[in-house]
């Protein structure tokens, strides 16, 4: 899978692309919601977002949206996987309502992530 990695704060990218390294998938690291965007839209392989929700520029709340109603189906549907610390009992049934695909809560694993991936690649 090739995979873009949103998320402002480098040590979070890192662990998310090695983790990713590691499974054998491609990825596009990028600071925020404004840059995952713009590489979404130069790259027509992009399997799966990975999205921090609190980025400066534009967040990843607003990066999502934008996907959703303003790329083209098949780019509109890609999944976007909400990337957070908040409390997952309260903050992941509400990302999923506002459009993400799931949420993964800090601290990331390699068995949480590769969850994900295995989950998502069959669609």
């Amino acid at each position: 899978m090739k995979i873009i990695v949103a998320d402002d704060y480098y040590s979070n990218r890192f662990l998310v692309s090695e983790i990713l390294k590691s499974l054998g998938h491609e990825f596009i690291e990028v600071e925020n919601g404004k840059q995952a965007l713009e590489a979404l839209e130069r790259y027509n392989d992009i399997d799966l977002v990975f999205m921090d929700i609190e980025m400066p520029v534009m967040s990843g709340l607003e990066a999502m949206k934008h996907i959703r109603e303003s790329f083209v189906y098949p780019k509109s549907n890609i999944p976007i996987i909400a990337l957070t610390a908040h409390n997952p009992g309260i903050f992941a049934e509400d990302c999923t309502r506002q459009g993400f695909n799931q949420t993964l809560v800090k601290p990331y694993s390699i068995d949480k992530i590769a969850e994900l991936l295995k989950l998502y690649s069959k669609i």
